[in-house]
């Protein structure tokens, strides 16, 4: 029966839903497959090491960072509403 109420732990199953959605979506953005030898932006050499450390790399590292820099940071989903909400 629905009271109206949260039940107890529901701040932190919302938490931890909110996390597990946030690890997926980065794990999503992983590349995948093979890595290329050189970058498809620049076309500059991309070390062994890199390519390594990074299985399907495809960006070499100052694009990779320009690229990362421009994507921003994701904010997601707000789950508990906001402050104000809260204390109406």
């Amino acid at each position: 029966m629905a009271t109206g109420w949260a039940g107890d732990g529901a701040v932190n199953e919302q938490i931890d839903a909110t996390v597990k959605d946030a690890v997926e979506r980065a794990r999503r953005q992983l590349p995948q497959g093979p890595g290329l030898e050189r970058c498809e932006e620049c076309d500059a050499p991309i070390p062994a090491a890199r390519r390594r450390a990074m299985p399907g790399v495809r960006l070499c590292v100052p694009c990779q960072e320009a690229h990362d820099q421009a994507a921003g940071s994701v904010s997601g989903y707000n789950r508990r509403g906001s402050k104000d909400s809260q204390l109406r």
